[in-house]
């Protein structure tokens, strides 16, 4: 599944000591004045956030790749990572939370510590001081020296008020020893306008977007040291992993594991029967017109769903699949000839009275999903295969019904397929993420997809013929076999 010995990319983590410190500020900032240096540079998210690499990408004009360690395990980080900073002459990896924070209960997995070490990498740290002076060297003497393996070069003071307070900060700082590569003032025109579930998307604001990044772009370029970051970058040596590669994971993953009864594999809730298999046409015979080289599969895009990671689609294609993006919100009809779907996250709720008057796209999603093509929803999907989001019409296929709720539900999950799936065999087990703040309430006709561990045993999502739909966000490339599982879907249904 690796392509090369070795990867010696300079880069840094872009971390902070808490969530709301101007890490995103900093790292698009900072990704933007150095492309705009003429450098190529590699941007990349520490977590499972879909927005800030909207942001990212914007910056560089590269795709923003996420690296997650507990989604895709510790081993992943540093070949995906390679994979993303190939060619590149500089990466910045955005940090997620505090420094330390990580998966709850796990420890370090999944914190902006963990990936620093993983990949070797110099962190500069960005401190919000706009409430303190002097308290500013405890603060970061402890971030520093908490655990050895983890390089803290230096800081970015935002939030500065003034020369004076400038001063005073630097005075501490030079006390500890620790390098200031870096003051941001006050600019509230960089800010970006946060709803429910964290900053709005690039899709939907991109002209104020790229205004906005504009500015950050300006800020970190007028009081950050860009030389002294670039030659902090270069010391991070070289990585001993090679770049992940869509089509040699496919070959080295493992075929589907056989069918087991939900009971063995430890789900909760009653043993559930798997899916009665249907009859397969044999991949000589294509159906619904796919081309002969391979199906077609249409993923949806637009402002009400920009949740995705590149690495799906890779892997799609690496299996065989001609990708089709389509925009639920302008199209009509799904792309001629689709033999799948896949409706990632978003924001559905945010335009339920576009996607309900969409009528003619939504009896064609039913109708695909009647003829038993595959389907693969995840959370903002979901809703939009349901009979209704807010009392206004969705698609259908679901005889289920979605509203919004005070109520936020966060965090990673442990998942096994409670039946077989055009996305994984019965026993299979995944992770995943959830990050929404909607109901959803079923009614029949359809089996749950998941059984979820923690942090309270429950059975989620829905398996109905070939629909796969799930609050759970799912990185495709900790289980290559899923995309081949679903292309191959897509030939003999």
């Amino acid at each position: 599944m690796l392509t090369s010995s070795s990867s010696s990319v300079p880069r840094l983590v872009v971390a902070a000591p808490a969530s709301g410190s101007g890490k995103t500020t900093v790292a698009t900032g900072l990704m933007a004045a150095l492309t705009a240096r003429g450098l190529a540079v590699s941007p990349h998210k520490v977590g499972p956030d879909y927005i800030d690499p909207g942001y990212h990408a914007l910056a560089t004009g590269r795709v923003g790749r996420n690296l997650d360690a507990y989604l895709c395990g510790p081993e992943l980080v540093g070949p995906l990572f390679a994979h993303g900073a190939r060619g590149c002459d500089v990466a910045v990896v955005e940090g997620v939370m505090g420094l330390y924070d990580g998966a709850a209960g796990e420890g370090e997995l999944a914190s902006t510590a963990q990936v620093a070490k993983l990949l070797r990498a110099p962190v500069v740290l960005v401190v919000d001081a706009s409430s303190q002076s002097r308290s500013v060297a405890a603060l970061v003497h402890g971030f520093a020296s908490w655990d050895p393996e983890v390089r803290v070069a230096g800081v970015i003071l935002n939030k500065v008020a003034s020369d004076r307070h400038e001063e005073l900060l630097r005075e501490a700082l030079d006390s500890v020893g620790v390098p200031v590569f870096g003051v941001l003032r006050r600019a509230p025109q960089v800010d970006t306008p946060s709803r429910h579930l964290g900053l709005v998307p690039v899709a939907e604001r991109r002209a104020d977007a790229v205004a906005a990044v504009a500015a950050m772009a300006a800020q970190v370029s007028g009081g950050c040291d860009l030389d002294a970051l670039m030659a902090l970058a270069r010391g991070a040596g070289a990585l001993s992993c090679a770049a992940w590669d869509a089509a040699e994971a496919l070959a080295a993953s493992p075929p589907p594991p056989l069918p087991v009864p939900s009971a063995v594999a430890g789900a909760p809730g009653p043993p559930l029967r798997p899916e009665e298999p249907r009859p397969r046409t044999p991949p000589s015979s294509p159906s619904r017109g796919y081309p002969q080289d391979g199906p077609r599969v249409a993923v949806a895009g637009g402002a009400a769903f920009t949740f995705s990671y590149a690495e799906h689609t890779e892997l799609l294609t690496a299996a065989g699949a001609e990708v089709v993006p389509f925009d639920p919100l302008r199209d009509e009809q799904l792309p001629e000839g689709t033999n799948g779907l896949v409706i990632g996250g978003g924001f559905p709720e945010v335009y339920a009275g576009e996607l309900s008057a969409n009528e003619p796209l939504r009896k064609a999603v039913a109708a695909l999903a009647e003829s038993g093509a595959p389907v693969a929803a995840e959370c903002a999907g979901l809703l939009y295969l349901c009979r209704e989001l807010d009392g206004l019409a969705m698609c259908g296929v679901l005889d289920a019904s979605a509203r919004m709720s005070e109520r936020l539900t966060l965090g990673y999950r442990d998942a096994v397929a409670l039946g077989d799936s055009v996305l994984a065999a019965a026993g299979e087990r995944m992770r995943g993420h959830e990050f929404h703040r909607t109901v959803v309430e079923p009614g029949s006709g359809a089996a749950p997809a998941w059984g979820v561990r923690a942090p309270r045993r429950r059975v989620e999502g829905f398996v109905q013929r070939g629909v796969h739909a799930s609050y759970l966000h799912t990185h495709w490339a900790s289980a290559p076999g899923v995309a081949r599982r679903f292309v191959e879907r897509c030939r003999t249904s």
